[in-house]
């Protein structure tokens, strides 16, 4: 009776080592299935999450941050989605003849004007897409150029009126220009009320997850 009790645990200790290992091997497995990246996007990928932790401290510190300017709002870290090299993009601006200037609205309701510019191209999963380039004008008169989008992450994994991106227009008609989704951000209604943004238009919705850049501040 001793002899079988002393096989019987030998065979539940050898199980048990087993499944220690297959558990080990699987975890092992998944690591090894990550994306392996060149240095030059490790290199990006370290530079926009060292932008994105710049930007918490920014945003939990300045005076002028709609955390801080229009009431106190509770900071907790920005939201984002893990760094893509595949949702960067090359294209240059095609512009709009005429130029036509449109009505949006702000999320309080307000109608503003601006200009139509232009629009770039970009290739996702073999489809081409066209974003349209907005011209408008802030309240001391500077010019500015924008790209707002909203996409099948809205309203879910992203904030829900949507999302813009920063254009830096050149004078150069040959330019080609860097589209990085990875540096989409919420504009500054997504954390507090106290503020009003640009709706995206129809002919602004990518019919397509874009999961880059920004994510919900609030639950």
């Amino acid at each position: 009776m001793t002899q079988i009790q002393l096989i019987n645990t030998d065979k539940s200790a050898s199980i048990r080592f087993f499944c220690v290992i297959s558990v080990l091997f699987f975890i092992l497995s998944l690591i090894g299935c990550g994306k392996n990246y060149t240095p030059e996007q490790k290199a990006y990928i370290n530079r926009i999450e060292k932008e994105r932790t710049d930007k918490n401290e920014e945003m939990k510190n300045d005076p002028s941050s709609p955390f801080n300017a229009k009431g106190k709002i509770e900071f907790h870290d920005l939201n984002y989605f893990d760094v893509d090299p595949s949702f960067v993009f090359k294209s240059m601006l095609y512009e709009f003849e005429p130029k036509d200037t449109v009505t949006i609205y702000g999320t309080k309701g307000e109608p503003r004007k601006v200009i139509r510019y232009g629009y770039v191209v970009i290739t996702y999963q073999n489809k081409q897409y066209n974003i349209n380039v907005y011209q408008g004008t802030t309240t001391n008169g500077q010019i500015y150029y924008s790209i707002w989008f909203t996409d099948k992450t809205t309203n879910n994994e992203s904030y829900g009126v949507g999302r813009y991106i920063d254009f830096e227009k050149v004078d150069d008609p040959n330019n080609e220009y860097e589209i990085d989704f990875n540096v989409a951000y919420n504009p500054y209604c997504a954390y507090s009320p106290n503020y009003s943004c640009a709706i995206p238009t129809k002919e602004d919705f990518f019919p397509i997850e874009i999961r880059a850049g920004e994510k919900k501040f609030h639950d």
